[in-house]
């Protein structure tokens, strides 16, 4: 990474003519804007919750619960039995199902023995053709009985077994609205499931922040008790909305430690490193919200004594001592660094001796790694 500097300049040039009569309002420091290469990064507020949040109920109604097995906050895994209905009537109707299947099996085999019969004692002359012809429709009868019956039991099986709720997959039981003892209906929600207990962070972004974010970036979000959370981007939203214009940052959060879903979050997300033109961040002057800097005025670049001019500028990435300028600055021009906060538009200043200060942008500033 080449270490630009940000140079402070000065000179012992006299005064320029037409000047000498006005005293200068602030002795200053000037700047030009340097390169630095910074860690891009959006920073912006977004809301923490679960990937796919499942609502779990019965299938039959009018049963009263019996158990309920879980609290919220439980793990389950999947297949795990969650809430038991009380299932008397069920059982009862599935052995009446299990009797109604060997009755038909039954008078299966009685019919398949009598046509048997009749088809030895037809050869005999014993019975008639349309006597067998009638065995023969009593046993079709009773093979499509037994299928019915099978039907049936299978059902009251089926049946019986949706009084046990169980788990569809691994996750966090994460709200409870049913007691032992309630009817219940089918169709009502009874239990919440964090599906696999997987968190994720939604963020909302301009249309042009959100083309800048890949799928892959990395996440830095700050928990409720100020610890850092790491996550990825899973997704960011195919369109946006035509009203804001604003679209939807997905982001998964492998290890959320003390985040809950529903907790707010503020982020940084990621962009990786570029080199942009920067200057010292006390060049900058904000007022009303918009960020100023003070241009030294003349093409004299030895001039020690000039007036400024009030200029508007687009800022970007801000870190450590330094801010990205975007907009507004040539990368020749000289703008006040110190005393700047207390200039206004077309004062006369002087500038400091400092012609052998120099600020390196390509050295880390304090309490910050280097990018």
């Amino acid at each position: 990474m080449a270490a630009v500097g940000v140079v402070l300049t000065a000179a012992c040039s006299p005064e320029p003519a037409g000047q000498a009569t006005q005293e200068p309002s602030l002795t200053v420091t000037t700047a030009q804007p340097g390169e630095r290469t910074l860690n891009q990064a959006l920073t912006v507020s977004g809301s923490v919750a679960a990937w796919q949040e499942m609502s779990l109920g019965v299938e039959l109604s009018g049963v009263r619960a019996a158990e309920v097995l879980v609290e919220v906050g439980d793990r389950v895994r999947a297949g795990a039995p969650l809430l038991r209905l009380d299932a008397r009537t069920l059982e009862v109707q599935a052995r009446q199902a299990d009797a109604g299947v060997a009755q038909a099996r039954a008078n299966l085999d009685l019919a398949r023995s009598n046509f048997t019969r009749g088809e030895q004692l037809v050869g005999q002359g014993l019975v008639s053709a349309s006597d067998v012809e009638e065995l023969r429709a009593k046993l079709t009868s009773a093979e499509a009985q037994l299928v019915t019956a099978q039907a049936d039991r299978d059902a009251a099986r089926l049946r019986l077994s949706f009084a046990t709720l169980r788990a569809p997959d691994d996750g966090v039981i994460s709200a409870r609205s049913v007691q032992p003892g309630q009817v219940v209906n089918a169709g009502n929600e009874l239990l919440r499931m964090i599906r696999r207990g997987r968190l994720e962070w939604r963020a909302e972004l301009t249309e042009a922040d959100l083309a800048r974010v890949p799928v892959g970036a990395t996440v830095d979000l700050a928990g409720p008790r100020g610890e850092r959370v790491s996550g990825r981007v899973r997704a960011v939203a195919p369109a946006v909305d035509p009203a804001t214009r604003a679209g939807l940052l997905y982001a998964d959060l492998p290890e959320p430690g003390n985040l809950r879903a529903g907790m707010f979050a503020e982020g940084r997300v990621l962009l990786g490193e570029v080199e942009v033109p920067v200057l010292p961040r006390d060049a900058i002057v904000f007022r009303d919200g918009i960020p100023y800097v003070f241009v030294a005025g003349g093409t004299d670049a030895k001039a020690t004594t000039f007036t400024v001019t009030q200029r508007r500028i687009g800022i970007g990435i801000q870190q450590g001592d330094f801010t990205e300028v975007r907009s507004g600055l040539q990368a020749n021009e000289r703008v006040v660094v110190r005393g700047a906060g207390f200039l206004g538009d077309g004062d006369l200043v002087r500038e400091a001796d400092a012609r052998a200060a120099a600020v390196t942008p390509s050295a880390p500033p304090a309490g910050q790694g280097a990018p």
